[in-house]
């Protein structure tokens, strides 16, 4: 039997002022310095290719999950899911797509969680209203059903016996509404589900008014890149675009506001929020983002969409991210949790994907050095995975 979380922190309606000096805060009409950083003077890189001798691991997508011991892959060709062992060795892979009562409706995998120790392997498939649970053989272990009409998008473990989802449903229907669209009385968008069989244990509710972020005209399709969730040692970190601040959700299950942005999203022309949040050591890495129709979405554009900041903790100031690479010269990186695939719960490790092509290409170009380049250039673009970039903060 669910209930619902309501935690009455009055942050996300307080006036800028207010907020300002209850939380630290970025004020987007503002200007902020540029703050150049070598990445290898904060963090010990590790180059990473997912060996590929054998075909049937070679995919095409992105890194899923990373635990101590495994990387875990799921490929968007054929709907496999492939298990590498740090190094980069073959350890296991499974295929269950198809539309049977035990199998992954699409090949587009869209939600996926490892849970290593337990051997679990958590699929959702887009379009069904479940997530089936196999080990890293293959093998079914079991379904978690959830409330008809739920689409989750976004999941993270939250303790040994629940995970937290994002539920995309109430989104979407926002989007597909229209001008016309009336708030319907409904659950948060935020859940903590059961590991067993899926049943919603408790509903997460923010304070305040949430804000529609839906653009009239066209539907947007930058709402597709927006990162909610992200594990931490304290629990999850909630990043509430429509609010404009990010809570932690901690193991007590209390909800407590960690940062915000400002001014609130009602008050600007455009339509710009905080998007994603980590914190790695003494400073907080976050992202913001103006969200387009699909009108104004051109390459350019999209480029210019998303500014990646990082905030001192102890000084409290804020700057833009400039993290250079001396291995890579000429390639932008950004500490983020929407660009960084993997985030540990340690919160010492993200991991990377460098696209093999423009590694190719710098190669040529002379514009690689060191152990990259030796990697590198041992690898064919042709039939070789990308290379993955396991950074380890010190």
């Amino acid at each position: 039997m669910y209930f619902i979380i309501k935690i009455f922190f009055v942050t996300g309606c307080l006036s800028d002022n207010q907020s300002k000096n209850n939380l630290p805060c970025i004020d987007v009409t503002k200007n902020y310095p540029v703050k150049e950083i070598i990445l290898t003077d904060i963090a010990t890189v590790n180059y990473v290719h997912l060996n590929t001798d054998n075909d049937d691991y070679l995919y095409k997508g992105f890194i899923n999950y990373v635990t101590e011991n495994t990387i875990v892959v799921a490929d968007d060709a054929s709907g496999s899911i492939l298990f590498f062992s740090r190094s980069g060795e073959p350890k296991a892979r499974f295929n269950r797509h198809g539309a049977g009562p035990e199998e992954y409706l699409s090949n587009m995998i869209d939600v996926f969680f490892y849970d290593e120790p337990a051997d679990d392997v958590y699929v959702g498939s887009n379009g069904k209203s479940n997530i089936q649970v196999y080990s890293s053989t293959g093998k079914y272990k079991r379904t978690l059903t959830l409330p008809q009409g739920i689409r989750v998008n976004e999941i993270v473990e939250f303790d040994d016996q629940s995970l937290i989802v994002f539920d995309q449903q109430l989104m979407w229907k926002k989007l597909l509404s229209g001008s016309n669209f009336i708030p319907q009385k409904m659950d948060s968008s935020y859940l903590r589900i059961s590991k067993t069989d899926g049943e919603i244990v408790e509903y997460i509710e923010f304070p305040g008014n949430e804000i529609d972020l839906s653009i009239r005209g066209k539907m947007t399709n930058s709402m597709t890149a927006l990162k909610r969730l992200t594990k931490c040692t304290a629990g999850v970190v909630l990043c509430n675009h429509e609010s404009d601040t990010v809570f932690l959700y901690d193991k007590d299950s209390s909800l407590t506001p960690l940062f915000c942005k400002t001014p609130l999203i009602s008050d600007l022309d455009k339509k710009i929020i905080l998007n994603n949040y980590i914190e790695i050591g003494s400073r907080q890495y976050f992202t913001i983002q103006t969200l387009l129709s699909f009108e104004e979405s051109s390459e350019k554009v999209l480029n210019n969409a998303h500014k990646f900041y990082m905030r001192d903790k102890q000084t409290g100031e804020i700057y833009l991210q400039k993290i250079t690479l001396p291995d890579y010269k000429g390639y932008d990186y950004a500490i983020s949790s929407l660009k960084n695939k993997t985030y540990d719960e340690k919160e010492t490790l993200v991991c990377s994907e460098l696209d093999l092509f423009e590694l190719k290409k710098a190669y040529k170009e002379k514009r690689l050095s060191g152990k990259l380049k030796e990697l590198v250039a041992t690898l064919d673009e042709m039939r070789d995975n990308n290379v993955l970039m396991l950074v380890h903060f010190k």
